[in-house]
């Protein structure tokens, strides 16, 4: 009992001052607030009410007050040069559309055939799960900057996939600002964007979907890679809490919200 006292009594004028904690407390909790997860991102997918050309024009009148999705977040080393990605989203009665733009360099795309290496080059993804009832099935579509795609349906990340082949990758419409390749790299500051419109009814072959409507929800990545450039990086819109680079997680999506 007197040593409670004792403890009282001399922390007793730091409680009163409200005073500064002790530098080796301090400390603990910044490692607290450093493991602090954020928040899920959620993105509320507006309804397109006119038809819509696929042309890579990120300033076109049917995406202009459409809000921004921010791709900001760094997985493993920040990489010395970091571009500036955004997208957006948008959808119909028969189809999702998503527009990226990215202000970057050392741009390098050289990947031509389909489900080819693609994220080795300046490559945007989008990683989504159309079931709602099924949120770790998903479709990982990566795009580099010269419009080559590649999209899986996995079941179950990085081991039970199905490879899309051309006559069902054909189907999503797809435009792109730079030329099919990058080679050599352009190294000065450079912006481009990858348009596309991806039909519900070729994803309905591989997966259940829960048809977007007001009120829907799917859950969904939004990525920047290029690991085989001369200025690597790994970059995410929703925060994937993972040591090392990987998108097949996709139990750190985000939220789709469609309205």
């Amino acid at each position: 009992m007197k040593f409670i006292t004792y403890i009282l009594f001399i922390s007793l004028p730091f409680l009163l001052k409200g005073g500064d904690i002790p530098s080796s407390e301090k400390s603990i909790v910044s490692v607290a607030k450093s493991k602090t997860k954020p928040a899920n991102n959620e993105y509320l997918v507006s309804k397109l009410k006119k038809p819509m050309k696929i042309d890579g024009n990120w300033n076109k009148a049917q995406w202009k007050k459409i809000e921004t999705i921010k791709i900001e977040n760094y997985m493993g080393t920040v990489s010395p040069f970091k571009p500036t990605v955004e997208a957006k989203m948008i959808y119909d009665a028969d189809n999702v559309y998503v527009i990226f733009r990215v202000k970057d360099q050392f741009v390098k795309s050289i990947v031509t055939e389909y489900n080819g290496n693609v994220s080795g080059d300046s490559c945007v993804e989008f990683f989504f799960s159309p079931d709602s009832a099924e949120p770790l099935k998903y479709f990982n579509l990566e795009i580099n900057a010269g419009g080559t795609p590649l999209i899986f349906y996995v079941t179950k990340a990085l081991t039970e996939f199905v490879k899309l082949q051309a006559p069902d990758i054909k189907q999503i419409e797809i435009a792109h600002s730079l030329p099919s390749v990058v080679d050599p790299q352009i190294a000065e500051p450079v912006t481009w964007t990858i348009e596309y419109r991806i039909p519900l009814s070729m994803l309905k072959k591989f997966s259940n979907v829960t048809n977007p409507a007001p009120g829907v929800i799917w859950k969904a990545n939004f990525y920047k890679t290029g690991s085989r450039t001369s200025n690597p990086n790994y970059i995410t819109w929703n925060f994937v809490d993972n040591p090392r680079p990987n998108f097949h997680l996709p139990q750190f999506f985000g939220v789709l919200k469609f309205q």
